[in-house]
């Protein structure tokens, strides 16, 4: 039995040796190092690249006005050696793909900077159509991608009242805009006169501004006091994200309004009388 024993032994310790790795020699002494698995303990360490993915922080959905730029983002996580697109899901026309563009249309362009993780797509003077989902799409395997849904507003700033107004000199002329937007922060709204940004600090004086911003939208109210003939002219509400609204504004030197919009009516009504009563005078000689 004893010779058994030893052979058991000896096997052992082979198979001990085989499971080592030397790690170096000194002096003709070799130091070994066990595996992690010589015992059936841990895994083994694989090294790979490193996962791509997006930044869960992006927003997937955009509101913008017509006109506006839109942006839609898409930041990339250890891009490596890969490629990032981005498609028109309804169909499915590879618009970009990193800086280069596949569309005739220029409006689109990729604002891409490798240092930041950024490859956004711009999409200038927004239009209608313009609407739908967008996908960034990167070509791993599986391929991944990240869908951003851009829905375009239609919006017309308004001029309360009538397009043309009426004003007797030396009265207060007060022009209300309106900006209704549900789905889009407050505007700045700017006045123009004949073109011409109204100044408020201006030599003339008088000129004051009421703003009120609010969850619905904007409402701007301009009052231009001790109005002058040259107060006349066209009167423009405009903000980056509507369409402008204008009003043309009379002011008058003593003439009362409605004597300028239905002039001559008092003038046919006159003749009139007087036609029928030369008819009942011949009728009664006759």
């Amino acid at each position: 039995m004893a010779p058994f024993h030893g052979m058991a032994l000896l096997l052992l310790g082979i198979g001990y040796l085989l499971h080592a790795e030397p790690l170096h020699s000194e002096r003709g002494i070799a130091f070994f190092h066990l595996n992690d698995d010589t015992f059936g303990k841990g895994e083994k360490s694989q090294r790979g690249t490193k996962k791509t993915y997006f930044f869960k922080d992006t927003p997937q959905k955009l509101t913008v006005a017509i006109g506006q730029a839109a942006v839609l983002l898409c930041r990339v996580k250890n891009l490596g050696n890969r490629t990032v697109s981005w498609i028109r899901k309804r169909d499915l026309h590879i618009l970009t793909s990193m800086s280069v563009t596949y569309t005739s249309d220029a409006r689109f362009t990729v604002v891409g900077n490798p240092e930041t993780d950024d490859w956004n797509l711009r999409i200038d003077y927004v239009q209608p159509r313009d609407a739908g989902i967008y996908e960034c799409q990167v070509n791993t395997e599986p391929k991944i991608y990240r869908a951003v849904a851009l829905k375009v507003l239609d919006i017309q700033a308004r001029i309360t009242g009538h397009q043309e107004l009426y004003i007797r000199k030396g009265s207060t002329i007060s022009l209300t805009c309106i900006i209704e937007l549900q789905d889009l922060p407050p505007s700045n709204v700017t006045w123009y006169h004949a073109g011409v940004v109204i100044d408020f600090d201006g030599p003339r004086g008088g000129v004051s501004l009421e703003t009120e911003k609010g969850k619905s939208g904007t409402t701007s109210k301009l009052l231009i006091t001790r109005a002058q003939l040259n107060d006349s002219g066209n009167y423009t509400c405009a903000s980056s994200k509507v369409t402008p609204a204008s009003v043309m504004v009379h002011v008058l030197n003593g003439e009362h309004p409605a004597a300028m919009q239905h002039g001559g009516t008092g003038d046919v009504n006159r003749r009139l009388v007087l036609l029928v009563l030369i008819f009942l005078v011949d009728t009664m000689f006759r």
